[in-house]
């Protein structure tokens, strides 16, 4: 986190970060998601010093999330699957698709 950001902030991408550990992100992906999330809510919120069109005019993180974890049956993302493939240590993980993924954890 910047230095002087807020105490909600620093919570925020505590939360973030360790959210999407669990999801089974890498601890560097966990933070840089973390990270992106809290300075685009920063910048909407106006208190970063400089803004991007892209943080300022779209929808909020939190809002797109949501719409996200409401939108169906979409299920694990392929990065998640693969993780959970390494850690039953099955053969020829690297080079399956999604869908492929899936039926192997099965």
């Amino acid at each position: 986190m910047p230095a002087g950001s807020s105490p909600k902030r620093e919570r925020q991408y505590e939360h973030i970060k360790d959210s999407a550990k669990k999801r089974g992100a890498s601890t560097k992906r966990a933070k840089e998601i973390a990270a992106r999330t809290v300075n685009k809510e920063r910048a909407q919120a106006g208190e970063s010093r400089t803004a991007s069109r892209s943080s300022t005019k779209d929808m909020s993180a939190s809002r797109r999330g949501g719409q996200r974890s409401h939108s169906g049956a979409q299920g694990r993302t392929k990065e998640q699957l693969y993780n959970e493939a390494k850690k039953r240590d099955i053969k020829g993980r690297s080079s399956m698709s999604k869908a492929e993924l899936q039926r192997a954890l099965s």
